[in-house]
């Protein structure tokens, strides 16, 4: 019988590609995982490692055994979730990534609704983008990823992986001058940064309607995006749920039905039913709910329903 850890050195190799970040990663030293892969392989009978330049990577054989090594990782992790269902109480410690908005916006009203009906539980957020946390979630270096999906820029999405949409946010375009898209060729913009989903989004929308963006303004935070265009030196498309908690202080634009993008929920497959998963899975929904009717109202003027707690 293979033993289980050095599996699992193996599976992490493969999520983090180098022998040093699988040490890192387990507290081992980068010598004693090697011992510990070089055992597997006398165990297994087949090499499961060949050079690749400076680094190494998994033979046919090695990624046959990763894909048995998920499966009965998948299994333990189902283990766990019917022990913690079978308990009283839902008590641990959920790691979570996610992007800036949904720290903002959902992140202190689903730890007020965890506070108020699961006491027991606790969480740890992580800022990140979605490039980077959903290889997180795959090497379990987190338990949940709050993600987000824009139309016609599906993500790659792997079959480890379960998705839950938890909110559809409106993308509005934002410009302290003209209120049609074309017009504003020429114009400076502010845009999230190279390679991230919004980014190729934002890019997409303004080719396809005639120009390409002149981006002078380069962050991740779209609070800053917000300042610049109200201070009259750029223009942006922003999301309602950036108005969770203020009245916007730039002119919005709703320009088409496609602007828009999905803010998903993702777990590892087989994940979505432990008791932990479920209860903040409840409180991020709730939390959307809130947050969209706050925005709302300071969209609109008019109070939008906020929806009921119940435990």
């Amino acid at each position: 019988m293979y033993n289980l850890r050095r599996l699992q050195m193996l599976r992490e190799l493969k999520h983090r590609g180098t022998l040093a970040a699988v040490a890192t990663a387990l507290s081992y030293s980068p010598s004693a995982v090697s011992q510990q892969l070089s055992l597997l392989e006398n165990e297994v009978g087949a090499p499961l490692l060949q050079p690749h330049g400076r680094r190494v990577r998994l033979t046919p054989q090695a990624d046959i055994l990763v894909a048995h090594t998920e499966a009965v990782l998948r299994q333990l992790d189902q283990a766990a979730a019917d022990i913690a269902a079978s308990l009283a109480e839902v008590t641990g410690t959920l790691r979570v990534a996610g992007f800036q908005t949904a720290a903002l916006a959902l992140l202190p009203r689903a730890l007020t609704w965890l506070g108020e009906t699961h006491p027991g539980v606790r969480v740890t957020f992580t800022q990140a983008e979605p490039d980077t946390a959903l290889p997180a979630l795959l090497a379990r270096d987190c338990d949940l990823v709050i993600d987000e999906v824009f139309p016609g820029r599906p993500q790659a999405r792997a079959t480890e992986v379960e998705h839950q949409l938890l909110a559809r946010d409106l993308m509005r375009l934002a410009t302290p001058g003209p209120a049609e898209l074309a017009e504003l060729a020429g114009r400076p913009w502010a845009m999230e940064p190279a390679g991230t989903p919004a980014r190729e989004w934002t890019t997409a929308v303004c080719q396809e309607a005639g120009f390409e963006p002149d981006v002078a303004f380069e962050t991740a935070d779209m609070l800053v995006h917000a300042e610049l265009v109200a201070a009259g030196h750029a223009a942006a498309f922003l999301p309602d749920l950036l108005w969770h908690d203020r009245r916007p202080p730039v002119a919005l634009h709703h320009l088409a039905a496609r602007h828009h993008r999905d803010i998903l929920v993702t777990v590892r497959s087989g994940a979505a039913g432990h008791p932990l998963i479920r209860a903040l899975l409840a409180a991020l929904s709730a939390a959307a709910d809130d947050a969209r009717a706050a925005a709302h109202r300071h969209l609109t003027g008019h109070r939008a329903p906020a929806r009921t707690r119940q435990d």
